[in-house]
């Protein structure tokens, strides 16, 4: 089960800012045939208007249409500032066939929420991290910081910008981010939080010293549903490979699959208590259903900051 990174497959994820545009829009559009039309109006060029402030920048012609106010917002307004950090440890890589593997969704997941944060004139910035923290740009809200962004994700979609047997340090990661973040934020956290189940107390000290710097943090736990929550695999042995240390084992699927099952569900439900416990909003992301969940839990969020 050695990884393939052949061309072929990441070409079409090559157009990160394209893909999450059409994200975007056809989230929006689903938005208003939904219940959270309400909402919907909010994004970006508005914001509700606040009883007491200055009548200047109300939108009239939006009031005639909703009989709601809401104020016109200008480039320089930043009502947010998100840290999307993203874990690029050799775990994320799987599977290594199909479209997606957790990384390609975690990728594309960011790029939606840079082009949303981008619309409503929010600040983001991006941290990548696996055994150490290898990129962390400060949030910013213009178009040129935007443009920086996709770059960098768009690298990570190479060949050269993945590399096997690359260990993840979550704890001591988020421990750095945290003091390099200088004003209340929104940290956004994509990891499928494997290098957890070896150091649980130490990653939630690290997101804990998150939130004692006073910013919300919503962690996104990434997985694949079918291969590694139901252990979908056909009766006959396989060969498993453990893509952070390449340490090999050969089973039957079969032979696991009860006990297995039952220790990741332990350990799941050890991630959603411990975030209950700290704060933290916790979602699980399934690669194979799809960013909406992910675009609308940021919303829902950013709904109770603002």
């Amino acid at each position: 089960m050695s990884q393939n990174f052949e061309q072929p497959r990441y070409k079409k994820f090559e157009n990160l800012e394209f893909l999450a545009r059409q994200v975007v829009e056809g989230f929006i559009t689903g938005l208003h045939k939904s219940p959270f039309h309400g909402f919907s109006v909010e994004f970006a060029e508005h914001r509700i208007y606040n009883p007491g402030e200055s009548t200047k920048h109300i939108d009239w012609r939006l009031y005639g249409r909703t009989e709601k106010l809401f104020v016109k917002k200008y480039e320089e307004e930043t009502n947010l500032r998100c840290q999307l950090v993203i874990d690029n440890s050799s775990s994320m890589f799987f599977p290594e066939e199909g479209d997606m593997s957790k990384i390609d969704f975690a990728l594309q997941a960011a790029a939606s929420l840079i082009f949303l944060l981008k619309r409503q004139r929010d600040a983001v910035g991006l941290s990548i991290f696996n055994s150490e923290l290898k990129v962390h740009t400060p949030a910013r809200s213009n178009t040129a910081h935007s443009k920086l962004l996709f770059a960098q994700l768009e690298n990570l979609l190479q060949p050269s910008g993945r590399a096997l047997n690359q260990k993840s340090n979550p704890a001591k990661v988020l421990h750095e981010i945290a003091d390099k973040i200088p004003k209340r934020s929104l940290v956004i956290v994509f990891s499928d939080m494997m290098e957890n189940v070896s150091e649980p107390a130490e990653v939630f000290s690290a997101l804990q010293h998150l939130k004692h710097n006073k910013h919300e943090v919503v962690l996104f736990h990434i997985y694949d549903k079918k291969k590694e929550l139901e252990f979908d695999y056909q009766n006959r042995p396989y060969r498993f490979i453990d893509m952070e240390t390449g340490k090999e084992m050969k089973v039957n699927p079969a032979s696991i699959k009860v006990n297995y099952r039952k220790k990741l569900e332990e350990f799941h439900n050890q991630l959603k208590l411990k975030c209950m416990q700290y704060q933290i909003d916790f979602v699980a992301a399934d690669i194979h259903t799809g960013f909406e969940n992910v675009l609308l839990s940021f919303l829902l969020k950013k709904t109770k900051l603002f």
